[in-house]
């Protein structure tokens, strides 16, 4: 789950990490409020989407009056905002968040992500913040600084000097740099976080520091423990069938591809959807209903499958060993006959009552072509794809 800009800087806050002051309009009155009340010589008007590189779409526009500002919200406010990130469809603006402009000397890059080969949290940073950090770790790694954090002593003063030293800091901004670690630190682990990165956290010219864009994503399995978060959700942002297949349990996101897949178990999707890759085809998604699948979960499948309209062909491959493959086959044959499935199905099942499955199949009547092994599955979908 990823929250939009002015929620995550409300968090920084609470931090006691230094954010602009600044406020959300949903309207272009609003936005001119906002100006009002946010003594300054200029201000942002910052479209909010879950996406970066807004300032190369047109979604950050820097304004010198209130009239200005409205000017802008009424732009942004219900367009569908296109960057690099988002797609040709581009995401919805609900609302902007209105800044005061300060005077920058410096922009940096820190965030504080999860190392998953070590198992434990790095804080990155570069003196060269504002740009897309990925491409900057790939053509000069050397501009990237890394801290690992050891679970049981957590983050250290030292460390914390160490990084500023690295950015090229001095004086105040220094300790400033520490409390805003310390602050992050404690956020990403109070919150359970699974990203927290502040892109440019910038060196004012009076010499402090401000976090003047932020991104938080939370862990999504830790979501039970912090039901209030729910609220700050905003589902317009997501994939529909995404967020759909979160109502009934099922893990899914959508691709380019045009064969539908449904499979139980993440490590089983990624080698169906590898083998449909080396017989020329392209999945359209990954879609997992996980080992407990229950008939109903795979007939729900099926219509987050097939609402898709690149869907040419589905391809079913469930090893039952959790779960029982005449459970999904029941599931299979309720899906095609709800939905009124028009292309072609293909299922192969293995595991736990794998005969009496392709047998409900067979006495079904349904045109479901029963595959017998995960090769012959992939080369019939892609087949059929074409």
């Amino acid at each position: 789950m990823n929250l939009h800009e002015y929620q995550s800087k409300q968090w920084l806050g609470e931090y006691g990490i230094p954010v602009p002051q600044g406020h959300y309009c949903a309207s272009p009155e609003a936005a001119a409020e906002a100006v009002a009340a946010i003594a300054a010589d200029a201000w942002v008007v910052k479209a909010q989407i879950h996406s970066g590189a807004r300032g190369k779409a047109g979604g950050v526009r820097v304004v010198q009056s209130a009239a200005e500002a409205a000017g802008c919200a009424r732009d942004l406010i219900g367009s569908r905002l296109v960057t690099h990130q988002t797609g040709a469809e581009g995401l919805p603006v609900a609302g902007v968040l209105v800044e005061a402009v300060r005077p920058i000397a410096r922009e940096l890059y820190l965030s504080l992500v999860l190392d998953r080969a070590s198992g434990r949290l790095v804080f990155v940073a570069s003196a060269s913040g504002g740009m897309e950090i990925e491409t900057l770790a790939h053509d000069h790694p050397e501009c990237i600084l890394t801290t690992l954090v050891h679970p049981a002593a957590g983050l250290q003063p030292y460390q914390c000097r160490q990084m500023a030293f690295g950015l090229g800091l001095e004086g105040a901004a220094i300790q400033q740099l520490a409390t805003i670690m310390q602050g992050m630190y404690r956020l990403y682990l109070d919150r359970d976080l699974s990203q927290l990165e502040i892109n440019p956290l910038v060196l004012l010219q009076d010499g402090g520091l401000v976090a003047l864009d932020a991104k938080i994503s939370l862990d999504d399995n830790a979501l039970y423990l912090h039901p209030e978060v729910l609220a700050l959700r905003d589902v317009a942002q997501e994939d529909a069938r995404e967020a759909e297949a979160q109502k009934h349990g099922l893990n899914y996101v959508s691709l380019d591809g045009t064969i539908g897949c449904m499979v139980n178990g993440a490590g089983l999707a990624m080698a169906t959807m590898d083998m449909v890759q080396l017989h020329g085809g392209a999945p359209a998604n990954f879609l997992d209903v996980g080992g407990g699948a229950t008939a109903a979960r795979v007939a729900e499948a099926f219509k987050l499958i097939l609402s898709d309209a690149r869907v040419r062909v589905v391809l079913v491959n469930i090893f039952g060993g959790i779960v029982r493959c005449s459970l999904i086959a029941e599931g299979v044959i309720e899906a095609v006959r709800e939905v009124g499935v028009s292309v072609p199905v293909i299922v192969r099942l293995e595991g736990t009552e794998a005969a009496e499955g392709r047998a409900l199949l067979a006495a079904s009547g349904l045109d479901i072509l029963a595959a017998q092994d995960l090769d012959e599955a992939a080369r019939c979908a892609v087949e059929a794809a074409a």
